[in-house]
């Protein structure tokens, strides 16, 4: 979620990055009628995927448990429980054999005490909320103009496609 509020602020200003979207030399989608839920639409189905399956390996790696690691497999042992499962919010596992970690990939609060590891989990988990919010109300104001009482002073473009219909016009996964 917070990745994808800072996605959709930054799209609003037509930043994108400085080089080719596909090896075949594609431009980027440029910010147009219909706003940034239009950018979604104009890129290749592939780049879809390619997002979402990213995003869904990430869930899954979070959210794949054993009931006891150290005996099904050793490498798993120090994975922390999901929160569900009594884990705490907001601790993502690490990536063993990787530089960087999503969660705390400098090592600042490595030495950081239990109270401010947990103030900082709780940040983490009210900020991810406060973006899904802010995601979504950005959404409804390009879909419906004047939903958000607050947003209809920045005049965002109506979107005539479905946000909640990613693939709408061009899924074509087995054919």
């Amino acid at each position: 979620a917070m990745a994808g509020f800072v996605g959709y602020l930054v799209h609003a200003q037509g930043i994108t990055w400085p080089f080719k979207m596909t090896l075949d030399g594609d431009a980027w989608p440029t910010l147009g009628e219909g706003g940034v839920p239009a950018l979604w639409d104009q890129i290749p189905e592939g780049a879809k995927w390619q997002i979402i399956t990213a995003i869904g390996c990430l869930e899954w790696y979070d959210e794949w448990q054993y009931d006891n690691p150290a005996a099904q497999m050793p490498a798993m042992a120090d994975k922390p429980k999901h929160y569900m499962r009594g884990g705490q919010p907001g601790a993502y596992p690490r990536f063993d054999g990787l530089p960087l970690n999503l969660y705390d990939p400098f090592n600042l609060f490595k030495k950081a005490s239990e109270e401010k590891k947990a103030r900082g989990r709780n940040a983490e988990v009210n900020n991810g909320r406060l973006a899904m919010i802010g995601l979504f109300s950005l959404l409804a104001e390009s879909k419906v103009p004047g939903s958000v009482p607050f947003l209809d002073q920045f005049d965002f473009p109506a979107y005539a496609g479905n946000v909640m219909v990613p693939f709408e016009g061009q899924f074509s996964l087995l054919g």
